[in-house]
């Protein structure tokens, strides 16, 4: 399973303990960025592309890192076909990733330890989605609202 990966300053630290530790159990790891450490850089920036290569890339898994999970969020939902989520439990992951096929996990450098992180991967990287009739139409519903645009009125929409 491919495995993009990406984080800012805040989960730039983090990020290099995850990437051998994702390569040991024989996942294939694209690092997306940053790749140096720079405090003035911005977490949007590596949100929207990993998120953006998760959605074209199926089967595919994300990782973010930030300090508290919430912007790195924020900014992957921003991308149609993207399901972003932070966590503070390896239970919260699995129910998101098996109800609601979650594609990419967000993960707070500040509020979440490194021995948690590494279990939520964990159990990130190995639920399965459900495929309940009642998920599939949830996401159905959630996929057509992405997809609904804006009427129109800039010719900017879909």
């Amino acid at each position: 399973m491919k495995v993009y990966i990406g984080s800012d300053h805040g989960g730039y630290e983090f990020k290099k303990k995850y990437v051998p530790w994702l390569k040991e159990k024989g996942y294939e790891v694209v690092d997306v960025g940053y790749h140096t450490y720079d405090p003035d850089d911005d977490f949007p920036d590596i949100a929207f592309e990993l998120a953006e290569k998760v959605v074209a890339d199926p089967g595919s898994l994300g990782i973010l890192m930030c300090r508290s999970g919430g912007g790195m969020t924020i900014a992957a939902n921003k991308v149609p076909g993207a399901r972003c989520s932070t966590a503070v439990s390896p239970e919260e992951v699995r129910h998101n990733r098996n109800d609601d096929d979650l594609n990419i996990l967000a993960l707070s450098g500040d509020y979440v330890s490194e021995e948690l992180s590494f279990e939520m991967m964990e159990v990130f990287l190995k639920t399965p989605y459900s495929e309940l009739t009642r998920f599939i139409r949830r996401l159905k519903k959630i996929e057509e609202y992405e997809n609904k645009g804006c009427g129109g009125c800039c010719g900017g929409c879909k």
